[in-house]
């Protein structure tokens, strides 16, 4: 069946596999596999005979969707009939089980998803071989039409192991096929006391699978499901022994120990769940023993932190009783022999920083799926819809993932749409309230949640809590002893692990090997309660510290940013970047000028190199007018780094008067170094506005400057911006000469992102001067440096300009793509005027594709950006520049061309971009 032509909305699903399959793989491996063989072709021609799909195989199991439970059925019984008809040989019969449902599914690049397709894989699991199962569903639309000799039996109602609502469950029978078969493998039919579920359980396939798979292990007996409070570690327990059922003949056994405090209790709510009676003679645990001695079953210990002193006991039931196995949840491990930990993350949510995707792909990620189901429950017809589809990501994004407060969340949506409820979760302690009365009361509010494991901590460990509250985006060990230890008295180490042990930090290990801790967002939240209620201005002291911390990493990272470890102090920056502005604002709210100044002047050189040019002007400006008496020194580093940030932007004019205040400054202090950086920035503005004699005099003097001082990687950025002068002037071989030398330099510094500017430099020269393919390697070259850098912008520059000479050899498929990376990157740092040159590049791409309209559009787009921030074409790419827009003249009459070329004017940079990337 074409895929297009797949069924949708409603669809009845088949589902097979083979009974017994594992055993006879192991032994007779090859004949089993000849026989799978045509097994498989033999269900697959039943069905698509049928109209049926067959969308998943999974060893022998097929996975097949219909647009009619009766064509279904119809397959299933003709395959049933094909199987017992065929001679197995030395095998014997081979015997496939089959279950039949109608739901609501959601197909994806042919693909199902959805509870239907949950709830017809819980069906085949009940079944046996030879044995087609249907359910209500399915058996209500297809009574009236089955054939005269083929009847359903009903086999009553039955729980399935997805623990929801009980399904009533029928039966095929055909004369020609077995009819009498053992029980249905279903849950009222293995000992259990596992409780229904009113909600279904959503998402967490993997996790469930591969927690059965070891709890199934023979060397296994104890598996610990970790995490914080409101991450469905309960539910997820619940669903992993549903599913081990088989496993265990003597049942699976829920002891909750919710309400038992005393670890002296545990042996007794262990017996009670067992029906274990109590003798005078023996103790409690001897009895427990003497019952459990030769069983097979599983123990699902549940809430065993507020017990954990009781740890030891499990492991004495354990080694008395062989046959049995726990599986636990704890908020902390227990830290026995034998024990496997298994943290239970949050649900998968959309990643961030990319475009949302639409309503039906969104719906992909547990989250979401999560939220939406429970909003459902909540308020009759909400739906997921492009109108709310953003504020439902971002609203499971700002929590977590954390199961709990996502059903917290969705039962407002009766109230609030998902708009005003994101609007509202900056308070989200006091917002997520009201969870279902028949919760335990610490699942009834997020706070009670995240309360619970915080009562469980001595003191000193509730300190550094409170104190872990200031570090946004996470920290290492270091920055938790500078600023959560100030004083040396707490046990960093060993707090800071029995934090991560009761689930309330999280641990993450870095590339370099070097681990950071971080709280999840609701975590914080609470932790900072706590700080603030805290006494004797322990936030503030804190907060102050956390300050200092980051100014002095900021510091030591700018002198770093220009040596040879450039990159490694780049990527503590990005790792710490959150840390960073949480200090800014500090510093801004509390009014310390001096401090939040520094820290702004120290970080420019990242923020440029990183493409933060707005986020880093902003915190610029305001340091610098809160900042008014601070120090010429760090006022002059603030307007240099402000400056350059503003000309990188284009805004040439507000740079000049910028760097001129920094010069000032700088010469009023005496600081040559400063005066010789300030004077090549006002260079490069020069340059850029096409005052090409006053750039040069001001490269020259801070050269000289730079050379007296014994400035080498000063020297080799002015030896960049002489020769990039020159090419502008179409002087290349003494361009080429300042490149080379530059070049010379740097390897010598060993600073690969300086080695790649002279590349690309050296490409653009050779480019310009006609040797493509040499130009060619140059630039890719340096386009690796660049990206193992990290330099949005230089990235953006080398792609363009690779672009520009791949479009020069006749490739427009690959120009373009170039273009276009490197135009996304322009506009992601707000360079317009690296916009505007890809914009032309991709013009030229247009006129060489036959489509002079839009050529003239984007053209006229570039023109107008240009205008915007008043910077005319350079005169060495005048010329081309020229040529390309005589080539789209050539093929439009001019009405045409004036209409395009004032239509792409009439476009802002966002929908420039746009159109040029469509």
């Amino acid at each position: 069946m074409p895929e297009s032509h797949l069924p949708s909305g409603t669809v009845a699903f088949l589902f097979t596999d083979i009974e017994g399959s594992t055993r006879r793989w192991q032994t007779h491996g090859e004949v089993m596999g000849k026989a799978v063989a045509r097994h498989d072709a033999m269900l697959r021609r039943e069905i698509e005979s049928r109209d049926g799909y067959v969308f998943k195989t999974v060893g022998d199991a097929f996975c097949a969707a219909f647009p009619t439970v009766s064509l279904a059925l119809a397959a299933a019984l003709a395959s049933q009939r094909a199987l017992a008809a065929e001679a197995w040989g030395e095998l014997g019969a081979l015997r496939a089980r089959m279950a039949v449902h109608v739901g609501a599914a959601e197909e994806r690049e042919a693909d199902y998803f959805g509870p239907a397709v949950n709830r017809v894989a819980r069906l085949l699991s009940s079944g046996h071989g030879g044995q087609v199962l249907l359910s209500h569903a399915a058996e209500e639309l297809v009574r009236d039409n089955l054939a005269h000799d083929v009847l359903l039996r009903d086999l009553g109602e039955h729980r399935l192991k997805d623990l929801a609502r009980p399904e009533r469950i029928f039966q095929l029978i055909s004369p020609d096929l077995p009819a009498e078969f053992p029980p249905l493998a279903t849950l009222d039919h293995r000992p259990n006391n596992l409780p229904p579920q009113l909600t279904p359980f959503i998402g967490r396939d993997a996790e469930v699978a591969a927690i059965c798979e070891r709890i199934g292990r023979s060397d296994v007996r104890l598996v610990t499901l970790t995490g914080p409070g409101g991450t469905g570690k309960t539910r997820l327990s619940l669903q992993v022994a549903a599913d081990s059922m088989d496993v265990f003949p003597d049942g699976v056994w829920l002891v909750g120990l919710e309400a038992t405090t005393n670890q002296a209790l545990v042996v007794t709510a262990i017996g009670q769940v067992l029906g274990v009676r109590e003798d005078a003679g023996r103790s409690s645990f001897d009895a427990l023993v003497e019952h459990l001695r030769t069983k097979q079953l599983l123990l699902v210990l549940d809430n065993f932190e507020q017990v954990a002193d009781a740890a030891p006991l499990v492991v004495k039931l354990l080694l008395a009783a062989p046959g049995i196995k726990a599986l636990v949840t704890s908020r902390i491990r227990l830290g026995i022999r034998g024990e496997y930990e298994v943290n239970v993350l949050p649900l998968g949510l959309p990643p961030r920083g990319r475009a949302l995707p639409d309503p039906a792909e969104l719906s992909r990620y547990e989250a979401v799926r999560l939220f939406v189901d429970r909003a459902e429950a909540a308020k009759a017809g909400f739906t997921l819809t492009p109108g709310n589809a953003a504020a439902v990501a971002q609203i499971c994004a700002d929590l977590d993932g954390l199961p709990l407060a996502i059903e917290l969340a969705a039962a407002r949506v009766k109230l609030l749409p998902p708009t005003a409820l994101l609007a509202r979760l900056g308070d989200r302690l006091k917002l997520l309230v009201g969870g279902g009365r028949d919760r335990p009361e610490r699942q009834q509010t997020l706070r009670g949640a995240i309360s619970w494991s915080h009562a469980l901590l001595p003191e000193e460990e509730r300190l550094l809590f409170a104190r872990l509250a200031v570090f946004a985006g996470g920290c290492t060990l270091e920055a938790v002893e500078a600023v959560a230890n100030p004083d040396g008295r707490l046990d960093v180490l060993a707090d800071l692990g029995n934090l991560v042990d009761h689930s309330l930090v999280r641990q993450e290990v870095t590339e370099d090997d070097e681990p950071r801790f971080a709280m999840l967002a609701t975590i914080r939240e609470f932790a900072r309660e706590k700080l603030k209620e805290a006494s004797g201005g322990e936030a503030e002291l804190t907060q102050m510290l956390h300050a200092e911390h980051y100014l002095a990493l900021a510091e030591s990272a700018e002198l770093g940013l220009t040596g040879a470890e450039r990159a490694v102090w780049m990527a503590r920056l990005e790792a710490e970047h959150d840390n960073l502005r949480s200090a800014l604002a500090w510093c801004e709210q509390t009014g310390e000028a001096e401090t939040g100044l520094q820290l702004a002047a120290s970080l420019w050189r990242f923020w440029w190199t990183r493409g933060h040019l707005s986020e880093g002007r902003a915190w610029l400006e305001r340091a610098m007018e809160s900042g008014t008496g601070a120090t010429a020194k760090t006022r002059a580093r603030a307007l240099d780094g402000a400056g350059w940030l503003a000309m990188a932007q284009g805004e040439y004019d507000l740079a000049a008067r910028l760097l001129e205040q920094a010069l000032g400054l700088h010469k009023q202090r005496e600081n040559r170094r400063g005066m010789a950086s300030s004077l090549e920035k006002l260079g490069v503005v020069a340059m850029n506005r096409g005052d090409h004699e006053h750039s040069r005099r001001l490269f020259e003097e801070s050269l000289t400057i730079c050379r007296k001082l014994g400035e080498p990687h000063a020297v080799s950025s002015l030896l960049n911006s002489l020769g990039a002068l020159s090419v502008i002037e179409a002087r290349y071989p003494e361009a080429a000469g300042y490149f080379e030398e530059s070049l010379d330099v740097s390897r010598r510094l060993g600073s690969s992102e300086m080695v790649a500017l002279a590349l690309g430099n050296l490409g653009e020269t050779r480019q310009r001067q006609g040797d493509l393919e040499r130009a060619t390697a140059l630039y890719r070259e340096a386009l690796q440096l660049h990206r193992e850098v990290g330099n949005k912008g230089w990235i953006a520059d080398v792609l363009a300009n690779l672009g520009s000479a791949t479009l020069s050899s006749g490739d427009t498929a690959q120009a373009s793509e170039m273009l276009q990376e490197g135009l996304a990157l322009f506009q992601e740092v707000g360079d317009r005027a690296g916009l505007s040159a890809c914009l032309e590049g991709l013009a030229a791409v247009a006129t060489l594709e036959g489509h002079p309209a839009r050529a003239a559009r984007l053209f006229g787009a570039a023109q107008a950006q240009r205008e915007t921030i008043g910077i005319p074409v350079h005169p060495a790419y005048q010329a081309d520049h020229d040529h390309r827009l005589a080539a789209i003249r050539d093929v439009l009459n001019q009405e045409d061309f004036a209409l395009a070329w004032a239509a792409g004017r009439r476009l802002s940079s966002e929908a420039a971009v746009a159109e040029a990337i469509a």
